[in-house]
């Protein structure tokens, strides 16, 4: 249940980000509104999962889906470039994620 909460937080902070992007440094509201909340849900469910996860482990993962997340989003969605080193730096991430996810009790 925890790590799915952690997910959850890690998706929120996808959220957050893309929508920080769209709120052109916090001048169109909606976008804003979204980024603010995204960001205080993504909090809360990090927190909660920190409750039983290692603080290590929790945050890493949580900046890693964050992190790959808005990668992914940034070339689907932004159209941003497709180069082999950002896809190698990508996937060092999700090995790094994957890696702390198996030595965690």
């Amino acid at each position: 249940m925890y790590w799915f909460i952690l997910f959850i937080a890690g998706l929120l902070e996808v959220v957050w980000a893309y929508s920080m992007k769209r709120s052109e440094g916090f001048t169109i509201l909606l976008p804003s509104t979204v980024t603010v909340a995204a960001m205080i849900a993504s909090g809360v469910l990090l927190s909660f999962a920190m409750r039983v996860l290692p603080l290590g482990t929790a945050y890493t993962v949580w900046t890693g889906i964050g992190a790959v997340g808005s990668f992914i989003v940034g070339l689907a969605v932004l159209g941003e470039p497709v180069a082999p080193m950002r896809i190698a730096a990508a996937t060092l991430i999700v090995a790094g994620i994957l890696m702390m996810k198996l030595s965690s009790a």
